[in-house]
């Protein structure tokens, strides 16, 4: 299996295929759930070796990361701050106990490296979940990242052919 790495084919790719995308989420919704989980699951660990995420950081540069209350307390004190100068300065917070990072890209990456990796949030550690159970109530979202993730770009477009979508139309 050829894994396709260039961020820019994987752009390009994703704009081409963006009508065949649409018909393959609709596919996939077809497929029994947990046959579908242990395919892509199976998928993801083929792939995700062969990518550097750390080469990669894209994910950090264009996600929006939502963090819970005890997320910011761990990161806060991992980085020797007090809570509500950490909020200050990399927080928003939304409704209901809603928080999220202030700023696309992280403010915690350097040089394609999480700086605060140790006690990084949950949205980041699960990235990009492919190897949790549930994968179709979270299409939207996986679809999402497809043309900014190599993980599931890759997973993706080998799923098309382990599940026999029809590429072509007719």
């Amino acid at each position: 299996m050829q894994v396709q790495l260039s961020l820019q084919s994987i752009q390009a790719t994703a704009t081409e295929k963006q009508e065949e995308n649409d018909r393959f989420v609709q596919h996939l919704k077809q497929l029994n759930e947990d046959e579908l989980d242990t395919e892509v699951q199976r998928l993801d660990a083929l792939i995700s070796p062969q990518v550097s995420c750390t080469d990669c950081g894209n994910c950090c540069k264009g996600l929006m990361v939502n963090i819970t209350a005890a997320e910011a307390d761990r990161a806060s004190a991992h980085l020797h701050m007090s809570r509500e100068d950490f909020d200050e300065k990399f927080v928003e917070k939304g409704g209901h106990e809603l928080m999220i990072l202030n700023t696309i890209p992280c403010h915690f990456l350097n040089d394609n490296k999480c700086s605060i990796y140790e006690v990084r949030f949950a949205g980041c550690r699960e990235f990009p979940a492919l190897h949790l159970p549930q994968f179709n109530q979270r299409l939207f979202t996986v679809m999402m990242h497809y043309d900014r993730c190599p993980i599931i770009f890759n997973v993706m477009e080998e799923l098309k052919k382990t599940t026999h979508f029809e590429v072509k139309k007719g």
